[in-house]
């Protein structure tokens, strides 16, 4: 299905991007439904396109999808409205906002305890050198759903299960568990949930009604169309409880893919943030994959020659269920879509570019 108004001069090259998401559905047994969303004032385009087989119904583009984490963009973006006020700095140390018994033996890597250095703009660029445990856990609560996990369960987890890679703004490494420590920054100097907090900074200014968390809160404007599944091989996940704890601020942002856009385009426009707060969060940045900078919840592309040229320069954030958010400065276009299913954590990348590809009028 799809909800197009692709006009001159757009117009082939959104059929061709229409051609080429519905080719790639239609190859993948694995994909139960997938969405697409390209805007640009710019070349005349908006589409926004839903595929696959669906779950006993048809798939459509109004559904509500899980984002994985894209999330953590939302987060980044809190945190820096409280830089902004005032609240707090991005230089902080977390040791000021989380409880002693959180901080200790957080951080503990070559037998010295580096937990005391570690400052907000470390959990943000994901150079805080803190262990990964989002798979681990979801491989534990996956094989018992009877577990209940909150963030403050996933961080204790962490602790006595997993290893530092790196001592503190050393060099980058991807954890959501950074991002659960921030969540839980956000609830002690807001003195609310991360759920409340998320709707009033971000989903009511925004615009943003059939926007949730999933298992966390109810969207203002409840949709018709039943949330997509996402999927981790042959497993849905949607009805995963635990996953309330595990993704977290790291994650748990469900939406229409309209309203996602409307978020991008408050980032973007500065309606969320100030220019100046906005280039920090991109600047402050670590390389974490050959071609990929990290910022503050911002994944940049890095031209590299022979291996991403130029046209495919942009920024966004990536989710783990082949999700992407991401908008080209030159183009000024916007790329938002999820294939729902894990194995295309890294094929939708390859997807975003094949696209910019046809924006640019490129074969």
């Amino acid at each position: 299905m799809n909800d197009n108004s692709v006009q001159s001069p757009g117009r082939t090259r959104g059929l061709e991007i229409e051609a080429l998401f519905h080719r790639h559905v239609e190859r993948d047994p694995t994909i139960r439904n997938a969405y697409l969303l390209v805007h640009s004032d710019t070349l005349g385009i908006h589409m926004n396109l839903a595929a696959g087989p669906g779950e006993g119904q048809g798939v459509s583009p109004q559904q509500p999808v899980f984002m994985a984490s894209v999330g953590k963009l939302f987060t980044s973006v809190i945190l820096a409205t409280l830089h902004e006020q005032g609240v707090l700095s991005f230089h902080d140390p977390i040791e000021r906002y989380l409880p002693p018994e959180m901080m200790k033996n957080l951080h503990v890597w070559k037998g010295k305890d580096y937990s005391s250095n570690i400052q907000i703009r470390h959990l943000l660029n994901q150079t805080s050198g803190l262990p990964d445990n989002f798979f681990p856990l979801l491989k534990k609560v996956m094989a018992d759903h009877t577990i209940s996990m909150t963030p403050q369960d996933a961080v204790e987890w962490t602790k006595g299960n997993l290893t530092p890679r790196a001592a503190p703004g050393k060099r980058a490494h991807y954890t959501d568990t950074n991002y659960h420590l921030l969540g839980l920054i956000v609830e002690e100097v807001c003195g609310e949930p991360f759920h409340i907090v998320l709707k009033k900074v971000i989903f009511d200014p925004v615009g943003m009604k059939g926007a949730y968390m999933l298992h966390r809160s109810e969207p203002a404007a409840p949709s018709s169309c039943p949330e997509a599944g996402f999927y981790i091989g042959e497993t849905r996940l949607n009805n995963l409880k635990a996953l309330a704890g595990i993704d977290y601020a790291g994650g748990g942002v469900v939406a229409p893919m309209e309203d996602l856009l409307l978020f991008m385009k408050a980032l973007v426009g500065l309606h969320l943030v100030s220019r100046d707060t906005l280039a920090i969060m991109k600047d402050d940045k670590a390389n974490l994959y050959p071609g990929f900078d990290y910022g503050y919840g911002i994944w940049q592309v890095r031209p590299v020659p022979l291996l991403i040229p130029p046209q495919y320069d942009s920024w966004g954030v990536l989710g783990a269920t082949g999700a992407y958010m991401f908008y080209h400065p030159a183009l000024e276009t916007y790329l938002i879509g999820s294939f729902n299913h894990t194995s295309w954590q890294k094929k939708c990348v390859r997807f975003m570019f094949k696209v910019m590809r046809l924006l640019h009028g490129l074969k």
